[in-house]
């Protein structure tokens, strides 16, 4: 999460002075017999003015939003797709697949896989450096992998980085290459977004389990989350590891998975991930960017009418987000394309501006 500052540059015009035909028709989401209760959204309440302003702006107005959807109080109530998107597309979930791989993390715990995320990390990898040998990478543990804290000379968001994820894709051993590099910190002191990271993370999850992160996934989340229509897979022509890969998700399976961090890891009654590790997982452990950071899951503050509402966010490159907003019972779900560019940042400027406002007072 960079540049949060940059929601002002993308606030949508909502004020009189802006001309241009209203076209937004409204329609309630349909009931797919998917799992999801669709409402409607004239039946909340609410001034839906900055609502049908807003996608009416997203329809006229340059943006790369592939897919709006929100939910509320349980309900699917907005649900739109654009530039050739539609409910049954998965889209690239981009690094909104680390905040999955968080929860898959949980499961591992709650099931016994995994012993403790303060277990080092040489206790499960079958795999050892044999470069930049120090013995402060003995000290690694799961915890420091979830929060970014390894030690490693490893961050995304510097390109002279060793273990710069860009670089890192262009090596044959992932895995073995992210072990050997370069220590720079003491692991625990210093965190930095670190993808390769959150490989190793899900390599674990495997190795613990006997499955292939996919499998695993699809055993204990997905298929109780009635999510079929997912794929695992990387825009790099190389030969991936399963658990380098990424996800591809329908954006109404995207909402199941912030609805299952809301309802506190329960899904229709049925405890998917327990109640302890959604908490711990979504409660801030460090800083990013001087962001709040929990288990690979960010922080992100929205301040309307001087009240703060802090924001259980998954993000992912180019606009993919999950935010779970617990006080207005609401999850927002949003889709991209804006790849390397500020207006990502757009879907802020949404929930900031229009969700959050419209539903302020109606809880």
């Amino acid at each position: 999460m960079k540049n949060l500052t940059l929601f002002t540059i993308f606030i949508l015009c909502i004020s009189p002075l802006c001309h241009g035909q209203h076209t937004y028709m409204y329609t309630q989401p349909k009931s797919l017999d998917d799992g999801w209760k669709t409402g409607n959204l004239q039946s909340q309440q609410v001034d839906t003015t900055l609502v049908y302003k807003m996608f009416n702006q997203i329809k006229t107005r340059q943006n790369e939003i592939h897919s709006v959807l929100l939910v509320k109080n349980n309900q699917l109530i907005i649900e739109e797709y654009f530039k050739g998107n539609s409910v049954n597309k998965p889209h690239d979930l981009r690094s909104v697949t680390k905040s999955i791989r968080s929860l898959l993390t949980g499961i591992a715990i709650d099931n016994g896989f995994i012993e403790s995320i303060d277990d080092p990390i040489s206790k499960y990898l079958h795999v050892v450096p044999n470069k930049n040998s120090d013995q402060r990478k003995d000290s690694i543990t799961i915890r420091h992998l979830l929060t970014m804290s390894t030690g490693f000379d490893c961050n995304d968001w510097d390109k002279k980085s060793k273990g710069q994820e860009d670089k890192v894709h262009k090596k044959k051993d992932w895995i073995q290459y992210t072990l050997n590099l370069p220590m720079l910190n003491k692991p625990g002191t210093v965190s930095n977004y670190c993808s390769m990271g959150t490989i190793l993370l899900a390599e674990i999850v495997s190795k613990a389990s006997g499955m292939t992160i996919d499998k695993f996934a699809e055993q204990y989340l997905f298929t109780p989350l009635g999510i079929t229509n997912v794929r695992w897979g990387h825009t790099s022509n190389k030969k991936i590891i399963p658990s380098g890969q990424r996800l591809y998700m329908t954006s109404r399976d995207l909402a199941k998975i912030g609805q299952l961090i809301l309802n506190k890891g329960k899904w229709n009654e049925k405890q998917l991930v327990s109640k302890k590790w959604i908490e711990e997982s979504t409660l801030p452990k460090t800083k990013i960017t001087a962001i709040d950071y929990g288990y690979l899951w960010w922080n992100i503050p929205f301040t309307v009418n001087e009240k703060v509402f802090v924001s259980k966010t998954a993000t992912g490159n180019g606009g993919q987000y999950i935010m779970v907003l617990p006080e207005l019972d609401m999850v927002a779900i949003f889709t991209g394309g804006a790849y390397n560019s500020d207006e990502q940042m757009l879907p802020f400027a949404v929930v900031n501006d229009i969700f959050i406002p419209t539903f302020i007072d109606q809880k």
